[in-house]
């Protein structure tokens, strides 16, 4: 939910199996409320809905995100589980819930050639340069402008 919706965190800690059952336009979706009290609808990808699914189990109800105890995930479990996860998979570089939500969100978006204004929408950031701030591939020449104009002008895209 962090990497591949783009929640923050607490989102994905406060998301309610109740809330990912709705129906807009002929998508799945999950409502919700974000920062600043902002209710967000998002579409869930079919993987992400079978995952969700899967979470929730026999239960119909209630918080999706368990700890081990039975009680609902808070950030700070979320960050353990990410930690313990990275350290598994042998990832030697610091990972965090926050981490994979905005950097691995944004850049595998605009990697994926997403407009940068739809990516802004999907993270729900007010401004733009927000939304770059955590491209970690802004710097990556693959995706220059000028292949895109030269592609343009060529008439192959």
């Amino acid at each position: 939910m962090l990497g591949l919706l783009g929640l923050r965190v607490s989102e994905a800690c406060s998301v309610r199996i109740q809330d990912t059952h709705g129906l807009e336009r002929g998508h799945r979706t999950l409502t919700l409320v974000g920062k600043g009290r902002k209710p967000a609808t998002i579409p869930l990808p079919l993987p992400v809905a079978e995952v969700m699914d899967a979470a929730a189990g026999e239960r119909d109800s209630g918080p999706l995100l368990l700890r081990a105890d039975g009680k609902q995930m808070d950030r700070r479990a979320a960050t353990r589980v990410v930690v313990r996860l990275a350290k598994k998979a042998a990832i030697k570089k610091h990972i965090s819930p926050h981490s994979l939500r905005r950097h691995s969100f944004v850049t595998a978006c605009l990697d994926a050639g997403v407009p940068l204004r739809d990516v802004q929408i999907a993270a729900r950031h007010s401004d733009p340069r927000m939304t770059t701030r955590y491209d970690r591939a802004r710097g990556n020449l693959d995706r220059h402008a000028n292949y895109i104009v030269v592609g343009f002008i060529e008439g192959s895209t």
